[in-house]
């Protein structure tokens, strides 16, 4: 069991009749309600949660994993946070980037690319197919995902190639796109998955369910040992009288 933070936006929600009516109580709560199914101690955080958006020090001291679905704030976001969540997932909290978070601060700063992609707003049919089915994240997922509608996103995606490649998507006006990227930053594991618009009940849809939940299993962190850093001192004995550091 994972301790998770599903950090929203949550402006579309309030603002808008048409996403209010698929998502009455925030994408957030969607989300939430998805991986606490499989057992996870779950959490939520919006970005008008005071000044830190729900992301205070005590709150990601008790994250394992933090999800994170933005949109049309991202710049509304404060940097001070960011720097706090990035150091934290190179300390090891696991990442989970949901659809249009691929602009958000935080990603961006971990891909140190763009982030850019094409776009289309036509509800349009989406497949996923699974192309690494012994991932852990592909696990109980057939060969294809069917969405039927969705809003296209196309290549060319500018992020740094994925560790692992988990799912691809294709759209039915013809274009592809990598949907479900892995990444390691530091210590922490990085997931990007594509399917999520605010107008679209994609987040109900039990197999992007589960590609949640068992994305949030794949990022909790391990319990490996803590890598120490700096000037270290020699484990076999060695001659240290050398004196032409200049450090």
């Amino acid at each position: 069991m994972a301790r998770v933070t599903v950090w929203n936006e949550h402006r579309h929600e309030r603002e808008s009749e048409v996403v209010a009516d698929v998502y009455p109580d925030g994408i957030h709560a969607v989300v939430a309600d998805a991986l606490e199914e499989g057992g996870h101690e779950v959490r939520t955080a919006t970005l008008d949660e005071g000044p830190e958006h729900g992301l205070t020090e005590a709150v990601l001291d008790d994250t394992d994993v933090l999800v994170w679905w933005g949109h049309a704030a991202h710049d509304e976001v404060r940097d001070a946070v960011v720097d706090r969540v990035h150091e934290r997932v190179l300390n090891g909290t696991g990442l989970l980037v949901l659809h249009s978070a691929h602009y958000s601060k935080i990603f961006k700063r971990l891909m140190g690319t763009s982030c850019s992609l094409k776009w289309r707003e036509a509800a349009e049919r989406e497949r996923l197919w699974t192309i690494e089915p012994s991932h852990p994240i592909a696990d109980g997922i057939g060969e294809t995902i069917e969405l039927d509608e969705a809003e296209m996103y196309g290549e060319r995606f500018d992020v740094p190639a994925p560790d692992t490649l988990v799912f691809t998507s294709w759209f039915e006006g013809g274009e592809t796109f990598r949907s479900g990227c892995c990444y390691r930053r530091g210590n922490g594991r990085v997931f990007y998955f594509r399917p999520g618009h605010e107008t679209y009940p994609i987040y109900y849809d039990e197999d992007v369910r589960q590609v949640l939940r068992n994305a949030v299993d794949w990022a909790e962190p391990g319990d490996g040992p803590t890598p120490e850093f700096g000037n270290a001192d020699p484990r076999e004995e060695i001659d240290t009288s050398d004196d032409r550091s200049v450090h």
